[in-house]
C-alpha cells in the first residue's frame, strides 16, 4: 500500500493521501480488512469445528471438533452471525457516550483478538468465551470505524466522501475474500486451532496498523460526543452489575441443579434475537415527538425491515446450511486441483467486488433513462433472487442422494444471493439513512443492523426447534417465502411509496 500514498507536488504543504484521501483513510482500510480477514476467516472454519467428530482414515479428516450435530451446528452459528450485529448497537453507545469512536476501537481490537485467542486453545469452554468475545469486540468496532471514516472528511458535501467509503468497502471485502483461502485452508485441513490463531494474528496486524496509524485520524475521533454526567454513568454501572449478578445466580443455581443444557443459552440468546428488534421498532414508532410525516415514514421502514430480515434468514444460511452440503455432497476438486471446502466462503465477497462497480454503472445509466428501480422494486429483486437461489439449492441436494455434485451448482447459488445483496443490501443502508427521523439519525444504522439479527435468530429457532433446515422440504418452504414475500412488496409498492413521503 505504500504505493499508493503519494505528495501533490504543487503544494509542498500538503499532506500525503491515499488514492487522493485524507491518510487515515490507509489507516482504517488496513484495519477493517485485517478485522474482516479475522472474522471471516473464523466464520469459515466455525460449521465444520462444530461438526467435526473423531478421525476419519478415510476421508483424511483430522477430527478433534465438537462432535455436535447439524441443527445444533445451525443455531450455534445463527446466533453467532446475529450477537455479532445486535452488538453494534450498544458499541455505537460506547462511542457516543463512554469512551468515543477511537478508543473504541481499540479496546474493540484488543477483545476480538482475545476471543480468537480462546478460540485457538482446545476445550468447549474456551470455545463459547471465543465466540462471546469476538462477537462483543465486532460489534463495538463495527459501529465505530465506519464513523471514523465519516470523521476524515469535510462534512456529507465533500466530493470525496463517497469515493472514500467505496475504497473502505473494497477493505471490507478484501480481507473476507483472503481470510477463507489461509484461515480456513490451514484450519479445516490441519489443525482448527491454528487456524483460530491465524485469525488473530491477522487482528493482531490491523490492531497495530491502528495504533501506529491513529495520529493521521481526525481529532473529531477522540471525542466523546454526548459523555454520560455521573449520575448516569453510576445508574449504568448499578444496572450492569445488578444484571450480571442475576444472570450469573440464576444459571448457577441451574447448574448446580443439574438441568443445564446447551438449549439455556441459546434459546434465550435467540429470543433475545427476536424481541429486541421488535422493542426498538415499537419504541421509536411509538414516540409522540415524531412528526406524522416522520411516523408515516417509520411505517413503510417497519415494510423493509421484515423483507431485509427475510433475506438474511435465507442468505446467512451460506455460512451453515450451504457450508455443510459443501462438505459433505459437493466434489472437493476442480479439474484434478482439490482444495478446501471454506474456500466457497470467498465467493460472496469476489463477486460483491467484481459486481458492485457494474451495479453502481446500471443504476445511474437507468436513472439517466428515466428507467431506474426505486428502492421497493428493488427490496422486492432481492427477496425474489435470494429465494430462487434456494429453488436452484434443491436441484443439487436431489442429484447428491447418490453421489456428489458439481462445485459449479454452489457457484451459481452464491452468485445469485450476490447479486441479490447488491439489489437489497446498499439500497437499505441509503433507505435507512433518508427515513430515519431526526431525532433517531444516529441510532437507526443500528435498527438496519438489527434486521440481520432477526433474520439469523429466526433461523436458530427454527434450529432449536427441531427443523432440519438441511432438507429439501425446508429448503423449498423458505424458498417460496422470499419469492411471495418479494412479491408481496412489489404488490403494495403503490402503498409502501405513498407512506415514504418525497423519498424515492
Amino acid at each position: 500500500m505504500a504505493s499508493s500514498l503519494t505528495k501533490d507536488s504543487a503544494d509542498p504543504s500538503a499532506e500525503k493521501t491515499f488514492f487522493g484521501h485524507p491518510r487515515g483513510l490507509a489507516t482504517l482500510f488496513m484495519t477493517e480488512m485485517w478485522e474482516r480477514f479475522s472474522y471471516y476467516g473464523m466464520r469459515a472454519l466455525l460449521v465444520y469445528y462444530l461438526v467435526s467428530g473423531g478421525a476419519d482414515a478415510a476421508t483424511g479428516s483430522q477430527g478433534g471438533g465438537l462432535a455436535m450435530t447439524a441443527a445444533t451446528t445451525t443455531a450455534i452459528y445463527s446466533v453467532y452471525v446475529s450477537m455479532v450485529y445486535l452488538m453494534a448497537m450498544p458499541g455505537g453507545w460506547f462511542g457516543d457516550r463512554v469512551w468515543g469512536a477511537r478508543k473504541t476501537v481499540a479496546i474493540a481490537g484488543f477483545v476480538i483478538m482475545g476471543g480468537h485467542l480462546s478460540l485457538a486453545l482446545p476445550g468447549q469452554a474456551m470455545f463459547f468465551v471465543g465466540l462471546i468475545l469476538v462477537a462483543a469486540g465486532s460489534g463495538l468496532l463495527k459501529a465505530n470505524i465506519s464513523t471514523m471514516v465519516g470523521h476524515l472528511y469535510e462534512g456529507p458535501e465533500d466530493p470525496r466522501r463517497d469515493g472514500g467509503f467505496t475504497l473502505f468497502y473494497i477493505g471490507i471485502n478484501l480481507g473476507a475474500f483472503i481470510a477463507p483461502f489461509i484461515v480456513g485452508t490451514v484450519g479445516k485441513e490441519y489443525n482448527w486451532h491454528l487456524g483460530f490463531a491465524l485469525a488473530a494474528a491477522g487482528m493482531g496486524l490491523g490492531l497495530a496498523q491502528f495504533l501506529l496509524g491513529t495520529k493521521h485520524l481526525s481529532p473529531k475521533s477522540s471525542l466523546v460526543p454526548n459523555p454520560l454526567s455521573v449520575e448516569e454513568r453510576k445508574a449504568v454501572i448499578t444496572k450492569v452489575v445488578l444484571a450480571a449478578v442475576g444472570i450469573a445466580v440464576f444459571y448457577g443455581a441451574v447448574v448446580a441443579l443439574g438441568f443445564y443444557t446447551l438449549n439455556w443459552a441459546l434459546v434465550p440468546l435467540t429470543l433475545a434475537g427476536l424481541i429486541i428488534p421488535i422493542a426498538v421498532l415499537t419504541r421509536i414508532k411509538r414516540d409522540r415527538d415524531l412528526s406524522n410525516t416522520e411516523q408515516s415514514k417509520m411505517t413503510a421502514y417497519i415494510w423493509f425491515f421484515v423483507a431485509a430480515a427475510a433475506f438474511w434468514m435465507i442468505y446467512d444460511q451460506g455460512g451453515s446450511t450451504l457450508s455443510l452440503f459443501a462438505d459433505s455432497k459437493t466434489a472437493g476438486s476442480v479439474f484434478g486441483f482439490g482444495f478446501s471446502a471454506t474456500w466457497y466462503q470467498s465467493l460472496n465477497p469476489l463477486f460483491v467486488m467484481a459486481l458492485a462497480p457494474v451495479f453502481a454503472w446500471l443504476w445511474l445509466w437507468l436513472a439517466r433513462k428515466n428507467q431506474e428501480p426505486n428502492t421497493i422494486v428493488k427490496f422486492a429483486m432481492g427477496l425474489v433472487l435470494v429465494g430462487a437461489s434456494f429453488f436452484v439449492f434443491i436441484v443439487p441436494m436431489n442429484m447428491a442422494v447418490d453421489g456428489k455434485v458439481s462445485p459449479m451448482w454452489l457457484v451459481s447459488i452464491y452468485m445469485i444471493q450476490t447479486i441479490g445483496e447488491l439489489c437489497l443490501s446498499p439500497v437499505g443502508l441509503s433507505v435507512t439513512t433518508k427515513m430515519a427521523p431526526q431525532k433517531y439519525a444516529s441510532q437507526m444504522m443500528g435498527v438496519w443492523f438489527l434486521a440481520v439479527t432477526a433474520g439469523d435468530c429466526t433461523t436458530s429457532l427454527l434450529s432449536i426447534g427441531g427443523v432440519d433446515l438441511n432438507g429439501t422440504g425446508v429448503i423449498a418452504l423458505e424458498a417460496t417465502a422470499a419469492v411471495l414475500a418479494g412479491f408481496a412488496i412489489f404488490s403494495y409498492r403503490k402503498k409502501v411509496q405513498s407512506l415514504m413521503g418525497s423519498v424515492h
